[in-house]
């Protein structure tokens, strides 16, 4: 009994190692084995599954267009485009900066290639002291007849001393011949030089009209030159010009 009593022990103190191996030796494995499980499906085994051909729902970043770039050069404080009566439009997203900057460029350009400088003056209709006055110099200019009573008198005693010739007083004749042919000679004096003087009034006052509509049109032509100039280089870069 105690050979089979000592027997029946070392089995048991043997079973009981081997389950102890066993039981360390599956503990062990387990430990060792990696996490597969990505941060990502960590997340979304707590979210509710995406339905399958959903679409992909954009990012923030991506829903905001991208912000304009700033110009490199300084920003005029004024429109080059409003100066000489145009308008621009962007037509590529292009900042009001950039805009202020490529008309002023645009203006630049234009103006070497058409040599106008779009900065002049507008030339002005003449006012009525400006009519005046060249009128009063044209009537101070105008060419005036003379000696107009002494001549009438000459031809008006001629004509007296014969019509006196034929009634028996030839020197009475004369001498009021003379008389009317003064009066008659000064009227038609006065009356040439006023008709010279009204002619040449006339004539100075048109001239400066002409004038002005010639250095009028002369600069619309230059303007007009200058403003396709402008428009085209502007179109050249993605903008519409009225």
């Amino acid at each position: 009994m105690p050979v089979t009593s000592n027997v029946n022990a070392f089995r048991v103190t043997t079973l009981l190692g081997v389950a102890t191996l066993c039981l360390c030796s599956i503990g062990c494995k387990k430990a060792s084995q990696p996490n597969t499980e990505t941060p990502a499906t960590q997340a979304s085994a707590g979210s509710p599954a995406q339905p399958t051909g959903a679409p992909a729902q954009p990012s923030a970043a991506a829903a905001q267009p991208a912000a304009p770039a700033a110009p490199a050069g300084p920003v005029p404080s004024f429109s080059a485009a409003n100066k000489v009566g145009l308008y621009a439009y962007p037509g590529k997203g292009q900042s009001h900066d950039q805009q202020l900057v490529d008309e002023l460029d645009c203006y630049n350009s234009g103006q070497q290639q058409t040599n106008v400088n779009p900065d002049t003056p507008v030339p002005q209709p003449p006012s009525s002291a400006d009519i005046q006055a060249a009128q009063a110099q044209a009537i101070d200019a105008a060419p005036q007849q003379k000696g107009g009573r002494a001549k009438g008198a000459a031809r008006g005693a001629v004509g007296g001393a014969v019509v006196g010739g034929i009634v028996g007083d030839a020197g009475t004749g004369a001498a009021v011949g003379a008389t009317v042919g003064t009066v008659r000679g000064g009227r038609q004096q006065r009356k040439s030089n006023a008709a010279a003087k009204d002619q040449a009034s006339a004539q100075a006052g048109s001239q400066v009209e002409q004038q002005y509509r010639s250095e009028k049109a002369a600069y619309d032509q230059h303007m007009n030159a200058f403003k396709r100039a402008f428009s085209a280089c502007m179109e050249a870069r993605g903008y519409s010009v009225k």
